[in-house]
């Protein structure tokens, strides 16, 4: 239980950057889940673009290491291209 006006504070705004971070790594593994079971290689291609677009989103804010976000595209471009070679 904080004691000061300022510990209060923290305790809000470690709450509310939670759940942004908990629903930014969400989006993040949904992202990679539908490039990983994309049936065509159209529908993995869009799904590819997506899920590069959520990664970047997420380091920009925080979420994710700019780096794991990085080795995550790097790891579903490479997954894509194999698969639908």
């Amino acid at each position: 239980m904080p004691h000061h006006k300022s510990a209060k504070k923290r305790v809000r705004t470690n709450e509310v950057r939670r759940q942004r971070n908990v629903e930014g790594k969400s989006q993040v593994r949904g992202a990679i889940k539908r490039v990983r079971t994309a049936a065509s290689r159209e529908e993995a291609q869009t799904a590819l673009r997506e899920a590069v677009s959520t990664l970047d989103r997420a380091a920009k804010k925080g979420v994710l290491k700019s780096g794991t976000a990085d080795r995550q595209k790097s790891r579903l471009t490479v997954s894509v291209t194999k698969r639908f070679a």
